[in-house]
């Protein structure tokens, strides 16, 4: 009963046609897109890649008709059989019967179309999306990443080498998934960070945006994710310009994402912030939004909804959000795609609200290992200072004057020297106001002062009644003395200075000689 209904392989057959349907159509717009130089028909061919990636988990034998009646040319030749070497028998489609249809009382599928010719121009960006399949498939249901990293290794060289720009939407998804190879080959992927270093700079010469913008990403989980290298991550982020107007939504996501991180650890939590929460608007939100009755099991959420992006970048956000004195909502640990996710994650949320020491050590000791998964902990380790800060705030609040050996116990601190300096570092960070007795090991709060019973008011007061005065005069000069004033010299100066032209000119001309014959 609890089984989880299987699609039958009639299913499945029956999907066939529309699934050939599809790729022949992708190969058409692939075609017109050459011909009229429009990436706008490639960009729609590299929408539909998610449900063909899920389509050749069963459909692998279409994709393989289409390669074969597809790559005919003898300059595709070597291309379709490397291709068709991984791919299983071909699909044999066959004709619809009119007849039988109605004598079943059952509609028949609508065929698919022919398969159009390929032209020549085209078939360097068709042979490229064929390959993406092809390297897509193997990686997903053959495991072999290590062939799938050789047919993408040669996809991807022959697009450096055509140099045209439709295939920079091809070429930046084939270098995603060639980086996906490197990351599940046993092998350590160090020797990638060359490739990619030389990928990016062919990119940026080419103004190629979409390879150049995964190549920076690429190169940053390298440093970030793999091998925590926040120095040169940050080093290639001040050096190599991330092409963010012209890049695809989904890279300048992760662009965000791991420039988040490498402000967090550098200390810089209000850049960090700002960086997260633009990647994750930027992230798909249709997991988030769904309900709870129509969100599906975790892990085909995180395949297809990136629900993984989400939960990581939320991970990142909270902690950051606590580092910068902030308490994340509490509606974000409801929503169902992050609640198991973020579990773990609201104890430390609420030891850092309430100031429990205690909840906040047994929290890190029980998902240690999570944490560290998570690559959070160090950032974790730094919120210990505020829950300790929060504690004593509420003990200055709840207590005129308390020992430090009953501050000591309450906060879960080693020794009565610990609670000293960090009573003296709150109270010189403003945290709290109050004085330490050193000789009787005491912590005494500072009575509130009433300000009413002193002059601040009445200073403030004065204060403000003499910029309302000077406000006032300054009015009363500016309606006596107009500003317009100044404008009767200027017309009179001007009207002296074009007499005096005149006159110039007159001399000039000679029209003064004769007056001029009569002075002694």
């Amino acid at each position: 009963m609890g089984e989880a209904k299987q699609p039958s392989a009639a299913a499945h057959e029956s999907s066939k046609p529309q699934f050939l349907e599809l790729l022949r159509h992708n190969i058409s717009l692939i075609q017109r897109s050459v011909a009229h130089v429009e990436q706008r028909y490639l960009a729609r061919v590299m929408r539909s890649l998610l449900y063909v990636r899920r389509q050749l988990q069963h459909d692998a034998d279409v994709l393989a008709l289409v390669v074969r009646e597809t790559l005919g040319e003898k300059d595709a030749a070597a291309a379709r059989e490397e291709l068709l070497a991984c791919l299983p028998e071909a699909y044999a489609e066959k004709p619809t019967n009119k007849s039988d249809a109605m004598e079943e009382d059952t509609p028949a599928p609508r065929p698919a179309p022919s398969a159009a010719p390929v032209t020549p121009e085209a078939l360097p960006e068709i042979t490229a999306y064929l390959q993406l399949l092809v390297m897509v498939y193997v990686l997903d249901e053959c495991k072999d990443p290590a062939k799938a990293k050789e047919i993408g290794e040669r996809a991807l060289n022959q697009v450096l080498a055509y140099n045209r720009r439709s295939l920079d939407l091809l070429g930046g998804k084939l270098l995603f998934m060639y980086g996906r190879c490197y990351e599940l080959s046993p092998s350590p992927n160090m020797s990638l960070r060359a490739v990619l270093a030389s990928v990016q700079s062919t990119a940026a010469l080419r103004h190629d945006a979409e390879t150049n913008a995964t190549a920076i990403n690429l190169l940053l989980r390298l440093f970030i994710v793999d091998n925590n290298m926040y120095d040169e991550a940050d080093k290639l982020v001040a050096r190599a310009p991330f092409p963010r107007a012209h890049a695809s939504n989904p890279q300048v996501a992760r662009y965000d994402y791991y420039v988040g991180r490498i402000r967090a650890v550098q200390l810089n939590y209000s850049d960090a912030h700002a960086h997260l929460q633009q990647a994750i608007r930027r992230a798909p939100q249709q997991g988030l939004l769904a309900p709870k009755s129509e969100t599906k099991d975790t892990s085909e959420t995180s395949k297809w909804l990136a629900a993984g992006f989400l939960q990581t970048a939320y991970k990142f956000m909270i902690i950051v959000e606590l580092l910068m004195g902030d308490l994340p909502e509490r509606s974000v640990f409801r929503i169902p795609m992050l609640r198991r996710a973020l579990a773990p994650y609201l104890p430390i949320v609420q030891a850092v609200r309430v100031g429990d020491l205690s909840l906040f050590q047994s929290t890190l000791q029980k998902h240690e290992k999570l944490f560290s998964r998570d690559k959070t902990i160090s950032l974790i380790l730094r919120l210990r200072h505020n829950v300790i800060k929060t504690g004593i705030r509420r003990i200055s609040l709840a207590y005129s004057r308390i020992s430090l050996a009953d501050i000591t116990r309450k906060l879960h601190l080693e020794s009565e020297e610990d609670a000293e300096y960090v009573i003296a570092k709150a109270i010189r960070d403003g945290v709290i106001d109050a004085r330490i007795d050193h000789e009787n090991a005491i912590m005494v709060s500072n009575e509130a002062v009433d300000i009413y019973a002193t002059n601040e008011p009445q200073a403030q007061l004065q204060q403000r009644i003499q910029f309302c005065m000077q406000l006032h005069n300054d009015s009363v000069k500016a309606m006596r003395y107009s500003l317009d004033s100044h404008r009767a010299e200027l017309a009179s100066a001007t009207a002296a200075r074009e007499r005096e032209r005149e006159l110039a000119n007159e001399i000039a001309d000679g029209e003064l000689e004769d007056s001029d014959e009569d002075w002694p």
